[in-house]
């Protein structure tokens, strides 16, 4: 079955889109992998579970990352294509340039300093059509991954267009200045009242149609030593990383959270059957510290077993403990119910319902516990986890 998943707590910007409905056929995993993964998080053992991704790692991700820049025509998308691939205008394989519009429909490139990325230079925006609905369609700007939106001399209303249509299309998005160079050489105030200028220009005028502010960068594109482009282009391989890798980590955190919910169904039947003690060798049933503590050890979220995982992970005793709401007290809501409720329910009915509330604590404890480790484990290495 699929389903919208993604990382509770796994924001990259508000430029970035939502989580996506992905499913395991759309990941380079064998049979082997996915079942020795599910063995590992039904048995709670994150030991192997680290062990497993990283295998997994290993594998090649998404073989290609697309990439579309855009903007109003003139503003120097073409030139800026040669910037970020480090190439001349003279280049044979360098985009042609010029004061004409020279890009009349979309063209593939590709650079040994972006591996596995397909660099695509679209037309500008009144190209190909006379409305923006038409040119966002004509476009497909939902087959792009990450959508550069390119701007010089003014912010017009076709870039906030195509900002907000990209948020709207929930994709990643950039917008970069290309000429700041010249607005220098022109403008006469200094570089940082400039860029000030420049940067709380673009900010308004996407905040005026509720666009959420993205990434933003002021470069040159005769000279990208010069500005922000060693900026962008380490913002850029940070960001191909994350969607190289984000249809791996969604798969893998849905084959978590369907093992976790079965296990949950699986134990509220034998609390239905009021069968803890039989079952779980739980002394007092009627405890819920106690049922706290042994359902937290049967999913290996208690913290004996998250210390010894967060040495694993070379990080502090308290990785895993960190920002989680103590469980001890949230239970309450339920044992301050109106005296009524005692009366209309059965004891055990009752009972039954704290017990269940602590073993859903449990089960979302160990979602966000699982969801750190591959967060960590599969990004950590480049820096990305944070």
């Amino acid at each position: 079955m699929e389903e919208a998943v993604g990382s509770p707590e796994d924001k990259q910007g508000t430029c970035f889109s939502n989580p996506v409905v992905i499913s395991k056929d759309h990941c380079n995993l064998s049979k082997e992998d996915v079942k020795n993964f599910e063995i590992a998080v039904d048995k709670g053992n994150w030991v192997e579970f680290i062990s497993i991704v990283k295998q997994i790692k290993q594998k090649p991700p998404r073989p290609t990352v697309k990439i579309a820049v855009t903007g109003d025509s003139g503003n120097g998308m073409s030139s800026f294509i040669n910037a970020l691939r480090e190439i001349g205008h003279e280049e044979e394989d360098s985009a042609p340039i010029g004061v004409v519009r020279t890009t009349q429909k979309p063209v593939l490139y590709s650079s040994s300093k972006f591996p596995n990325v397909d660099l695509w230079d679209l037309p500008g925006t009144g190209v190909t059509s006379q409305s923006m609905e038409d040119y966002l369609e004509e476009m497909g700007f939902d087959k792009y991954d990450l959508i550069i939106i390119i701007a010089s001399e003014q912010f017009s209303s076709n870039h906030v267009k195509l900002a907000k249509a990209m948020q709207s299309m929930r994709r990643r998005f950039y917008v970069v200045w290309t000429k700041l160079d010249r607005d220098l050489s022109i403008g006469g105030l200094p570089e940082p009242q400039l860029r000030e200028n420049i940067h709380k220009n673009i900010q308004e005028n996407l905040q005026k149609e509720g666009v959420e502010e993205p990434p933003i960068f002021l470069v040159s594109n005769v000279s990208p030593s010069f500005g922000g482009f060693q900026k962008l282009r380490d913002t850029l391989r940070r960001d191909l990383t994350i969607i190289m890798y984000d249809s791996l980590l969604g798969t893998l955190f849905q084959i978590c959270k369907e093992i976790i919910s079965k296990k949950v169904e699986f134990i509220k039947g034998i609390i239905k059957e009021d069968n803890l003690q039989e079952c779980f060798k739980i002394s007092n049933p009627n405890s819920l510290a106690e049922c706290q503590k042994v359902f937290q050890e049967h999913f290996g979220v208690d913290d004996k077993s998250l210390r010894r995982v967060a040495r694993i992970m070379s990080q502090s005793d308290t990785y895993f403990t960190d920002g989680m709401q103590s469980q001890d007290q949230q239970y309450g809501w339920i044992l301050s119910l109106p005296h009524q409720l005692y009366v209309a329910c059965c004891y055990f009915s009752l009972t039954h319902m704290q017990q269940a509330c602590v073993l859903d604590e449990a089960a979302e404890k160990t979602k966000k516990t699982v969801n750190k480790i591959l967060k960590d484990t599969i990004l950590s290495e480049e820096g990305l986890a944070n």
